[in-house]
């Protein structure tokens, strides 16, 4: 395992599991199906920013990370951004559940799992539970152009909203 950085190529059939927005299944109590998000072929022509954190509904994660990003939104799309996507080991149901419960509707920002952590178990940042730890990158076109992994547990620095617009 090592870990992704700036300059290599995002990897190969990296595949989340995902539920998508959609209309008829606007309430947090009604769930849609969850499908196979093929990530290395969708972001291929795009730029993306994926963030990944610990777990769903969980404080820092609930009351700051996902929050920040999505006041941010508009700033990450006047800078190119196609696609934000957040990351975690909950199963896709729970995902959309959580985007759901922040008021997310259609595709503003991905809610996927990472079944097992396993893209993050290939790239070196899952803790010894198989929890995801709170990382960014920036995949610009198919290469990452940024990656960190925050130094402690319950931080923002690196992975925040205003630290990723720096880096655009």
């Amino acid at each position: 395992m090592s870990n992704i950085k700036a300059g290599d190529k995002f990897p190969e059939n990296v595949v989340f599991s995902y539920i998508p927005w959609a209309e008829e299944h606007a309430d947090y109590k009604v769930c849609g199906i969850p499908i196979d998000f093929e990530a290395s072929k969708e972001w291929a022509d795009k730029k993306v920013i994926l963030f990944a954190l610990p777990g769903a509904f969980t404080p820092v994660c609930s009351a700051n990370h996902v929050p920040e990003y999505l006041a941010k939104l508009p700033e990450l799309r006047a800078k190119g951004v196609d696609a934000v996507a957040v990351l975690a080991y909950n199963d896709a149901y729970v995902m959309s559940a959580w985007g759901k419960a922040n008021g997310v509707t259609g595709d503003d920002i991905l809610f996927l799992s990472d079944p097992e952590a396993r893209f993050s178990k290939s790239i070196g940042w899952a803790d010894a539970e198989g929890r995801t730890y709170r990382y960014a990158i920036i995949i610009d076109h198919g290469k990452v152009t940024y990656a960190a992994k925050e130094a402690a547990k319950n931080v923002l620095e690196v992975t925040s909203a205003d630290h990723i617009l720096k880096q655009l």
